[in-house]
């Protein structure tokens, strides 16, 4: 039986001044794409949206 494939894959990644982490991943399922942010002590996760406020899709490969 093959490995199941996770649901999320991160697209991008970046680390800014101050050891903050932005995420961008992308549902496999739905294609949505998520913005999430590290910073000591918290972080949070929220939708990417285009212009009229649907969820941005993914449109490149995995």
């Amino acid at each position: 039986m093959a490995k199941a494939e996770k649901r999320f894959v991160a697209i991008e990644k970046t680390t800014t001044a101050g050891a903050h982490v932005v995420d961008v991943f992308v549902d496999r399922q739905t294609r949505v794409q998520y913005l999430a942010v590290s910073i000591s002590g918290g972080g949070g996760l929220t939708v990417l949206v285009d212009a009229q406020g649907k969820p941005l899709l993914y449109d490149g490969d995995f």
